[in-house]
């Protein structure tokens, strides 16, 4: 099984108040289909963005050969 850390959206979109979680899941999956785990969250509608994201698992799924979505990749750099 190829695992992936990326964005995943939830909830409806309905209110505009749009946020993302950060997802360890299967690669072959849809974006919002079930996942492993949720290492974080990214919340661009408040200013400045928030963004948190579990370093500690995220570092853990890499060394069992996870990858990291491009956008993922930018918000750790943004983090450190």
């Amino acid at each position: 099984m190829a695992v992936i850390i990326r964005l995943g959206r939830p909830g409806k979109s309905a209110n505009k108040k749009i946020f993302f979680r950060v997802n360890v899941m299967d690669r072959a999956k849809a974006r919002d289909s079930r996942f492993i785990e949720q290492v974080g969250y990214y919340d661009p509608s408040k200013k400045p963005a928030v963004v948190s994201l579990k370093k500690d698992r995220i570092d853990y799924w890499l060394s069992k050969g996870a990858t990291l979505s491009q956008t993922v990749k930018n918000l750790l750099k943004k983090t450190k």
